[in-house]
């Protein structure tokens, strides 16, 4: 038998409002999906066709751990935005039948390296360093579908310190969930386990150590961090 010659990694998981554990595989982050956003970093809506960048599950922090200040950053930005958690295998399918393959949804936070960010947008170079770092990805607990109610309709909100930074309404999202999943799906093979974080609205901005974040998406279990 075969051995490995380096320990292998425990999976990543995530918690399921009573269901046990989710096993995080691909996640795939859509980018400027809501214009209001978009507007803040200076870029125009470009309806033609979403983009997207990728965060390894290794970025994963579970809602409620602390998350260390990165290195080599001094502007680290919050990005609340609601994830949605594939469930069943999908290749080139219809936007009428993607809400199928959806296992559920959760709160989440795209920390970001923004000056790193900004520095490869200028030399017109990959985001991964700005974007897929160790605790990148803050994540609160999974709700099934069937457990969710219409999450279009809901509003999503950040709090640092108390004070609201961000509050915008899914509704708003430039891309629909059945228009990111489809699209997605013409370009990989989606597996339960992938992720999708569908966006940030307006209200970016750094955070230090000390801040405490709080983020809501109508009754879905919350997401919070506390950077240290």
């Amino acid at each position: 038998m075969t051995q490995t010659v380096v320990p292998a990694r425990p999976p990543v998981t995530l918690p399921v409002q009573g269901q046990g554990d989710f096993p995080v595989g691909r996640i795939f982050c859509v980018g400027r999906n809501y214009a209001d956003h978009a507007a803040e970093m200076g870029h125009a809506v470009d309806r033609e066709a979403p983009f997207y960048f990728t965060k390894s599950a290794y970025a994963v922090l579970q809602s409620g751990q602390d998350m260390p200040y990165p290195p080599r950053t001094s502007d680290l930005h919050h990005e609340m935005e609601l994830v949605v958690a594939i469930g069943h295998t999908a290749q080139g399918i219809s936007e009428e039948q993607a809400m199928d393959v959806v296992f559920g949804y959760g709160c989440g936070l795209d920390m970001t390296r923004r000056d790193l960010q900004a520095a490869a947008k200028e030399k017109r170079r990959p985001w991964d360093t700005g974007k897929d770092f160790d605790n990148a990805a803050i994540l609160g607990p999974l709700t099934p579908v069937a457990q969710a109610g219409d999450v279009a309709a809901m509003e999503i909100k950040l709090t640092v310190n108390g004070a609201t930074r961000q509050h915008g309404q899914i509704a708003d999202m430039v891309w629909s969930i059945p228009e990111i999943i489809a699209d997605l799906s013409t370009l990989y093979t989606l597996h339960p386990g992938d992720l999708i974080m569908t966006g940030t609205p307006a209200g970016v901005g750094p955070v230090v150590a000390g801040d405490v974040l709080h983020g809501t998406i109508g009754d879905l279990a919350p997401v919070a961090t506390r950077i240290v």
